[in-house]
């Protein structure tokens, strides 16, 4: 098997996916109507509610949803061969992913913009409604420690690679400020990327200086220094430093992948792994679990994501200009990430097996598997650092995007510097997920809690601000803190999964509302039924082998406890839903649909 094939082939069943299945959803099951306003129209502020040229908002859209996950996922289920991290991806995006954002942002729409809780709260009722805010809680706060994890494996001891990373922050307070003062976007976006350039370029002069030992940190110093770098993002002005970190970091992503993309089609490298490996049955270094329902849970993003419905109930459904658009921002945009997600999944595979479990297992763990390294030794001189035991996903795309670039002749000089791009381009887009993750925990805590303790509700309140920011950043860093990656993902690949589960629960109460044809609503209920059984029998399975069996290194009560808090809201809002469909199904179909379009009028 070769790389080319793997994704002309991807590339040609998504398109006629996009073309067949988005059409049908878009026409027959949601109805888009174009004559009707949009919430960008009828409440247009020139503020939140903007409506927005469609490939602005698809922009917008992807960069906001393809953060980490897309890339990670892939590279730690490439454990179980590369079959069934790739048939996941286009099964599960298609059959799921795609049809999960569409939803989501149409149900959102039809409630004028109104986030995820709220709009469960007004389908489904006020249980559920409690419910989903409370899980979207626990949710927002896990994925920042997730995302964070992978971030460890990346920076540690790396100077050179802390270094690029860490400059990014001035820099992009530094175009912030200057595009605050000035208006001039274009010169702004020059020096910017100017100077990041710059910094990677400088960044061996670094090593063996003061400053280079001053910027070789261990994982449990990053581990307390991400928390503290997200409380000031999170509480700054969003203009300062999140905005200007997301934008440069836009042209990174856009630039980084689409090189990918031509690195493969000229190298054509082989894929090395085997279709599955020996740990389908579990006991691997990287994941522990059997490869379902663990396949499903590791690769989130790229095939079906519940952090895309924060996105989707959040800033996407206020700048959407017409309702057709709905399929090109949301299902559109979720087939383009799966495509990312195969690239991260073809960098990986084209790893020797023996090379990439060494990178991806402590050195303790390697040794127990019987495995030789290839080309370990060779790449860690090229890339100018030690590359065993650097777990997370992050290293193993930045070796395999290397391995292939290092292929072109031109470029067979050039490897430490793409691995240390590579690092950065991860780390950067890491740190914006980070940073706008952040913010949103401060909002929902403060939305939360709020209605408890009346004060911190006040988002014009520098102190409330603060209390909230702290209470976020404290939560996550604790679990950053005291897990591992295999512990961490896998909390984070459950509760978002289970976030997944409640936009399709909601999607499907909308459909079964407005559809012509009651049998539309299998559009959701299929993906649901299996990643809700997933979901279920993966947070299970972690509980007792994991999170509470003291043997294990992963052991966490306190993962645990937020495992089996998280599962029961999602029994509870199922339950809730259920009850409701019931209640639903004895309505004739003409009058539910006449009652719904009343409801929104």
């Amino acid at each position: 098997m070769n790389a080319i094939t793997i994704v002309i082939a991807s590339i040609c069943i998504l398109l006629i996916v996009y073309r067949l299945y988005g059409t049908f959803m878009a026409a027959k099951v949601l109805r888009l109507n174009d004559s009707k306003p949009t919430p960008a129209q009828k409440l247009e502020d020139g503020r939140d509610y903007v409506p927005t040229n469609k490939w602005v908002v698809f922009g917008h859209h992807f960069a906001a949803i393809a953060a980490a996950g897309p890339l990670v996922g892939p590279i730690l289920a490439a454990q179980f061969g590369y079959l069934p991290g790739l048939i996941w991806l286009l099964v599960g995006a298609v059959i799921g992913g795609a049809v999960h954002d569409m939803v989501v942002l149409f149900a959102s729409m039809r409630r004028d913009g109104k986030s995820l809780s709220e709009v469960a709260k007004e389908e489904l009722g006020p249980v559920a409604g409690f419910c989903t805010g409370l899980a979207m809680l626990f949710i927002i706060t896990i994925t920042m420690a997730g995302l964070s994890m992978v971030v460890l494996g990346a920076l540690e001891r790396n100077p050179w690679g802390t270094f690029a990373v860490g400059i990014t922050i001035p820099i992009a307070m530094g175009v912030g400020l200057y595009h605050k003062k000035t208006g001039n976007l274009k010169i702004a976006t020059i020096v910017g990327f100017a100077l990041i350039m710059i910094a990677i370029i400088l960044g061996p002069n670094i090593q063996g200086t003061w400053l280079g030992d001053l910027l070789t940190l261990e994982k449990s110093t990053l581990a307390l220094i991400l928390p503290i770098y997200a409380f000031f993002a999170a509480a700054l002005p969003v203009w300062l430093l999140l905005a200007p970190r997301d934008y440069l970091s836009t042209f990174m992503k856009i630039g980084v992948f689409a090189a990918l993309i031509i690195g493969v089609f000229i190298v054509n490298p082989d894929v090395q792994f085997p279709a599955f490996t020996e740990f389908l049955n579990g006991g691997g270094p990287v994941i522990a679990g059997p490869v379902w329902p663990f396949i499903s849970i590791t690769i989130a993003c790229g095939a079906i994501s519940g952090f895309h419905a924060f996105v989707g109930s959040g800033t996407t459904p206020k700048m959407v200009n017409r309702w057709s658009d709905i399929k090109g921002v949301a299902f559109g945009a979720m087939l383009v990430e799966c495509l990312v997600a195969i690239m991260a999944l073809i960098a990986a595979v084209s790893l020797q097996p023996g090379d990439y479990f060494a990178i991806n297992s402590s050195p303790e763990k390697f040794a127990t598997l019987g495995m030789e390294t290839v080309h370990l030794d060779e790449l860690s001189k090229e890339v100018g650092m030690d590359l065993e035991g650097r777990t997370g996903g992050a290293v193993t795309l930045a070796v395999g995007m290397t391995y292939i670039f290092a292929a072109v002749p031109i470029f067979e000089k050039l490897a430490s510097y793409f691995y240390q791009f590579v690092i950065l381009f991860e780390a950067v887009f890491i740190l914006t997920a980070i940073d706008s993750g952040t913010r949103v925990a401060r909002y929902l805590i403060q939305d939360f809690f709020g209605d408890f303790i009346k004060p911190l509700k006040r988002t014009d309140s520098i102190g409330a601000n603060i209390v909230a920011s702290a209470l976020a950043c404290f939560v996550w860093g604790y679990l950053l803190f005291s897990g591992d990656i295999s512990s961490v993902w896998a909390l984070f690949g459950v509760s978002n999964q289970l976030m997944a589960s409640i936009g399709l629960i909601v999607g499907a109460t909308v459909v079964l509302k407005i559809a012509e044809k009651r049998w539309y609503m299998l559009t959701c209920l299929i993906p649901l039924a299996y990643l809700f059984v997933t979901v279920m029998v993966a947070g299970y399975w972690m509980v007792k082998n994991v999170y509470w069996n003291a043997a294990n290194p992963g052991y966490n009560v306190l993962n645990g406890i937020l495992s089996i808090i998280m599962l029961t809201l999602g029994i509870v809002i199922m339950v809730t839903s259920i009850a409701k469909w019931i209640k639903l199904w004895k309505i004739p179909q003409d009058v539910l649909v006449k009652n719904s379009e009343q409801e929104v009028a």
